[in-house]
């Protein structure tokens, strides 16, 4: 059966429990089911309505775990069931957008796809249109297509595209190498120089293309998809993935194909620069959305006939209130604040990052439920 040749088929991971946002984000209710977005929508919502100009609903697939395969199904429900693939266990993003690959193979082999994250957060829709449609154009000559964003500061926490020289005059890049987290002066002296893009993690690649490479680089990882896509539409589907889901490697797409395809000339970029923020922490979730005139952010609004929060003479406070009870804070700033039903987070903004610890340290003592 062929798609509507031409369009994009937009692939969304949606895997991770995003330990930086807990406790309002946890193992079985993740961040990209929250809305994070300042309307009413949740993150996943939101990235499929962001797409819809180049994908028909139709040619939208979700890769999600066995836990969330049912909360993805109800946000959304104009995606067909069977777009929904559910992998047995998380295998990191080059299992999960592999078999996205595979399985748009079978219906349309040269069909254009784009890999887009979940959990993040872009301003500027129209923009980041118009930049998929320009990498789509260089998936379209045979290149692995990565979408890089012009940073705006020496930033730590993101990996790097190194770039080269324009294709056929542009707006297409060349990606000569990815780069790992800098520290903070070789970030410094990657945005002075000006031909270094923050590595979104968003792809746009040809399936065959993409497919073949895999096959390069990762024989192993390709033979196991392949054969879990060739039973995909037979009765031998749940059998052929339960066996061979747990021996493909777990590796991310950037290691195990980005950067070899990059050494040998096969990865080009667009730079874009359309308000992307990755939604990493609390922190940065207060510098997204909306705040007051003292720069309090309040994330996510009250139910009906609840009391919400009462803030007196406080600045640049992040304020989560998801338990239904009332938040209060007097006299404070630059705090974060995080109220759900079994679970209090205060912490400092300066701090948001290392939330991720206090969830590590319950994994130690084993408590699971808060996890």
């Amino acid at each position: 059966m062929s798609g509507n040749s031409g369009g994009l088929y937009a692939v969304i991971p949606a895997g991770g429990s995003g330990t930086r946002l807990w406790p309002l984000s946890r193992a079985g209710h993740p961040k990209f089911l929250h809305p994070l977005t300042g309307t009413e929508a949740s993150l996943l919502q939101a990235t499929v309505d962001r797409l819809l100009p180049l994908a028909d609903t139709s040619q939208v697939y979700v890769v999600t775990g066995v836990a969330h395969a049912a909360a993805v199904s109800r946000q959304l429900t104009e995606v067909p069931e069977e777009n929904i693939l559910i992998e047995p266990s998380p295998r990191d993003s080059c299992a999960a957008i592999a078999l996205a690959a595979a399985v748009i193979a079978r219906r349309e082999p040269e069909a254009v796809m784009g890999a887009f994250a979940a959990d993040h957060l872009i301003a500027n829709g129209e923009q980041f249109v118009e930049v998929i449609r320009h990498a789509m154009d260089g998936a379209q000559q045979g290149l692995l297509m990565t979408l890089g964003i012009t940073p705006t500061r020496p930033e730590t926490g993101y990996g790097y595209v190194h770039c080269g020289d324009p294709v056929d005059g542009g707006p297409v890049l060349k990606v000569q190498e990815f780069k790992e987290k800098p520290t903070f002066e070789v970030a410094e002296g990657y945005v002075k120089s000006g031909a270094y893009l923050w590595n979104a993690g968003m792809f746009v690649w040809r399936v065959d293309v993409f497919l073949a490479e895999l096959a390069r680089q990762q024989p192993q990882l390709h033979a196991g998809i392949a054969r879990i896509a060739q039973a995909w539409d037979t009765p031998s589907r749940e059998e052929v993935l339960g066996e061979v889901w747990p021996t493909l490697p777990r590796i991310s797409v950037d290691y195990a194909v980005m950067e070899g395809a990059a050494a040998v000339g096969r990865v080009g970029t667009v730079p874009g620069d359309f308000g992307w923020n990755d939604v990493g922490d609390f922190h940065t979730l207060g510098e997204v959305l909306a705040s007051d005139q003292a720069g309090n952010v309040i994330v996510g609004q009250p139910a009906e006939g609840k009391p919400g929060v009462i803030l007196r003479e406080a600045e640049n406070l992040v304020v989560v209130p998801n338990s239904g009870r009332l938040v209060a804070a007097l006299g404070v700033r630059d705090l974060i604040v995080v109220d759900t039903p079994d679970a209090v987070l205060v912490c400092p903004r300066d701090r948001a990052q290392e939330v991720k610890s206090i969830v590590d340290e319950l994994k130690l003592k084993g408590e699971n439920s808060y996890i």
